[in-house]
């Protein structure tokens, strides 16, 4: 199997290339430079593993939540590349992986995941550790202000690990939070390696997409639109 891996989702640029039971990853953290770095990666991940883009299987995309001009750099590029290789694309969320990645390297059976959202809010995700270690969700992903998160508590028995940058960026969050609060994990942003996983398996059950069909997770227009009544 042939799979490219993209997150442009946060301030990470993430790229990574699965040819077989080879692994070949770009990840650079530098914000707000996602135009320029992203292509030149996606060559140099094809080049070095010697695949060329029609001999992909399909994109796994980080489809966010994040930065709203950072999830589009990734959702387009992925777009392209599926339209012009005649493939689909996955989309996993931003969120997952970086859950992933948690599960890889620790035993937590439980994480939530903060990503900065500005304005004094964070995306959370709450995930428990599947099977092969792959994260399920754990209800939706929401749009939680600097403050007391109830469900934090109630999800993981007070024992919660946690982990995004949002909790970096917020210790205010951590503060107010930090009876249900386990252990504050160094994992912040997400990388396209751990998007992987969930990737082959939902394009094994049949969950790619034809790339007109793409739908990024803007969290933040869904709550607008909700609370506009629509």
């Amino acid at each position: 199997m042939k799979l490219l891996a993209l997150d442009t989702s946060s301030d990470a640029c993430s790229v990574a290339l699965q040819r077989g039971e080879r692994l070949i990853e770009r990840h650079v953290v530098q914000a707000k430079e996602h135009t320029r770095l992203l292509l030149p990666m996606i060559e140099e991940v094809l080049a070095e593993g010697g695949v060329a883009t029609e001999d992909l299987d399909a994109v796994v995309l980080g489809t966010g939540p994040g930065s709203f001009i950072g999830v589009r750099i990734a959702a387009s590029v992925a777009q392209g590349l599926a339209y012009g290789a005649n493939i689909g694309i996955v989309p996993v969320s931003s969120l997952a992986a970086i859950a992933a990645e948690v599960f890889h390297h620790t035993t937590a059976p439980y994480v939530v995941v903060a990503q900065d959202a500005h304005m004094n809010e964070v995306y959370l995700a709450r995930f428990r550790r599947g099977e092969d270690n792959l994260p399920i969700a754990d209800g939706e992903t929401s749009l939680q202000p600097i403050g007391r998160v109830e469900e934090l508590a109630e999800t993981t028995g007070g024992h919660a690990h946690v982990a995004g940058f949002g909790w970096q960026r917020y210790p205010e969050l951590v503060r107010l939070n930090e009876d249900a609060i386990a252990r504050v994990l160094d994992v912040q942003f997400p990388r396209a390696t751990f998007l992987l996983g969930a990737g082959r398996a939902a394009f094994r059950n049949g969950g790619m997409l034809p790339p007109d069909q793409l739908v990024p997770d803007y969290v933040r227009s869904k709550v607008a639109s909700a609370a506009g009544g629509g």
